[in-house]
Formats: C-alpha cells, structure tokens, sequence
C-alpha cells in the first residue's frame, strides 16, 4: 500500500461493488414493484402531499421538483438496469470516468426514493446503503488503484455499524448484559425464519455462547479493521461470518414493511394503517399486491378488522402432535370492524358494529 492507492485490493473492490450493486438492483426493484401502493399519487402516504408539506432542503429529492407515478417507475427501473450492469462489471468496461458517473447516478436515483420514503424507508438500513453507495462512487474501477483514503472510510463505516450495534445493546435491554436475550429473541425478531424455530430451541448454555460471542465480535473485533495486514482481513472474516450467522438463525434482511409494522408499535402504523384498510375495503390492486395472498379473490370485503395475537414458537412435543411451528393467543382488538362510509374507492372510513 502507498499514500494514495491500494492497488492489491483490487479482489476486495470487485467483491464489494459487485454485492453493492446488487443490493442496489434488489432495493430498485422493490420499490418500482410497490410504490403505487405506499407512496404513489394514490398510496397510502402519497408523494406529492409530502413534498408539499416538507421543504426541499430537508430532503432533497428529484421528486421534490416533479412528481409522477410514470415518473417514479421510471426512475426505479433505471436504477434497477444501472445497479444490474455495474453488477454485471460494466463499471470495469468504461472509463473511470464513466464509471464514477453510473455510480453517482445509482445514487442520486435510490437518494431521491429515500427522501420521499417516509415511513416506508426510514429505517436504518436505507442509510447504511446510501453511505457505502457515496463512497462507491470514489472507488474507481479496475483500471486505477484503490484510493487509500476511501478503504479507510469503509472501514471506519463497517466500524461504525458493528460498534454502534453492540453498544445499543449494552446499553438497552438487560437481557443483553445477562446473555440471556437469546433465550427467546429467535422468536421475537422482526421475521424469523426457516431455521429460527430450531435456533430457538437450542440448550441456554449455548444461547448464553452465542450471545457473548456476538458482544466479541461488535465490540472488540472491529477495532481490529484498523491493525496492518493481515489482521484486519480476519477481523473482517470474522464478521460477515456472524453475518451468516444472523442469516441463518433470523431475516433481518428481508423486513417486510406491512408484514410486521403493527407489531413494532401501535404509533408506526397510525399514519398508514387507515388508508391501508380503505384500500383493502375498495379492492385496491396494487395493494393488495402487497399481501403474499389475496385473502378476498372474489370482491373485496364489506367490513375488515385487525387483532393482536401474540404468537410464540411450539415445543417440539407440540410440533410432533399439530405440526404447527407457532401456536398463538388473542391479545385485544386492534381496529373494530370498519366499512367504506361511501361506495368511491379509497373514500373515508368508519367504525360500524359486526
């Protein structure tokens, strides 16, 4: 390495943008997939009613200017096929020059879905790809070397993720600090998934183990990301292994935005939640898109209710017996049964007696 390239990462630039770019053509395409019903002009927190109300200095967006649902799937399309070639290597087919530009423009596209997002995309994970996008963009291609000074910035970027995220659990929950937060947070993540049910089940001594390790492996190992060579290349092995890990035994990745918000709180879904069950009454298509099923095929409902249930994995005597990997128990009503007061699709809502 000297003071302004690193030419022998040029594997580590390949992986890197190669991934980036194909977390970027996944986020693309889920949004051009299910704009209308979230934020399009007839979503539930539609666009232009944001972009009225908030300056476009607090979030700066293309759709800040103009605002249209043909306008919208064509921006998400065309940051789907850019992010698909970049990950194809078409970045290391043009000049650098070039390759700067089709990255900044990922950017400047996914930037604009971000700020205009709302509820939709204020999550954490919308930041984190935006930061390591920006600095993909300086990173150059395989025709120069690594710039120095942006290796740093991703690493003190991973750092940042992982320490952050070991320290918000120190100084959360205190299960964390008891190493017992593992007992029962394979089924209480967000979306557990295919294996959860048997991480779950795991003996507590080895829940205890692996909560420990993950203290480690936040808040020791990334420390490490700044020693020489090849120190650093563990610590970075060592965590996108618990990465895996977490893949494994949960599905944080994969967060739906509907499936799980009321179960994040009641006041996430008080801006949304209305207008999502007017669209369910009104049959809305692109809504019910949304669903992984359509629960009415044939004419959309003439009332709808929501209730809480809390759910828990089975034991395994229970499994054997049912087969059901979840047994749950009714908690309290969420929203009484509600009709359409007027036959005008997405028209307002209200209470009525079953």
């Amino acid at each position: 390495m000297d003071w302004f390239t690193a030419p022998g990462y040029w594997l580590g630039r390949l992986v890197f943008q190669r991934a980036l770019a194909g977390v970027y053509l996944f986020a693309f395409v889920g949004a051009a997939l299910q704009f209308r019903a979230l934020i399009g002009e007839r979503g539930m927190l539609p666009v232009p009613r944001y972009v009225r109300r908030v300056p476009f200095r607090r979030a700066p967006s293309l759709f800040g200017l103009r605002y249209s649902d043909r306008l919208f799937a064509g921006c998400a399309w065309t940051g789907a096929a850019l992010a698909g070639a970049l990950a194809a290597g078409a970045g290391d087919a043009v000049p650098p020059g070039v390759a700067m530009g089709l990255w900044a423009v990922v950017w400047a596209l996914y930037l604009s879905i971000v700020n205009v997002g709302q509820t939709w995309y204020a999550f954490g994970w919308e930041s984190l790809l935006l930061e390591a996008g920006f600095l993909a963009v300086f990173l150059g291609n395989a025709r120069t070397g690594l710039p120095v000074l942006v290796l740093w910035l991703l690493r003190w970027l991973l750092f940042r993720v992982e320490f952050g995220a070991g320290l918000i659990k120190m100084r959360g929950d205190p299960c964390w600090r008891k190493l017992t937060c593992l007992y029962f947070h394979h089924e209480t993540q967000p979306v557990p998934g295919p294996l959860s049910w048997f991480f779950h089940h795991l003996p507590k001594p080895l829940h205890r183990v692996e909560c420990a390790a993950g203290h480690f492996t936040q808040l020791c190992v990334p420390v490490l990301l700044f020693a020489p060579q090849p120190v650093a290349s563990y610590a970075a092995g060592a965590i996108a292994a618990t990465q895996l890990w977490l893949v494994l035994s949960g599905n944080f990745a994969w967060l739906n935005w509907l499936t799980v918000a009321l179960a994040l709180s009641p006041g996430y879904a008080r801006d949304w939640f209305g207008p999502f069950v007017e669209r369910l009454l009104a049959g809305d298509r692109d809504t019910l898109r949304l669903l992984g099923d359509n629960p009415f095929p044939e004419a959309p409902p003439v009332y709808v209710r929501a209730r809480v249930y809390r759910y828990r994995f089975t034991t395994w005597r229970e499994l054997r017996a049912t087969g059901d990997w979840w047994h749950r128990t009714p908690v309290r009503a969420y929203l009484a049964p509600t009709r359409l007061a007027g036959t005008a699709p997405g028209g307002p809502a209200r209470s009525e007696p079953e």
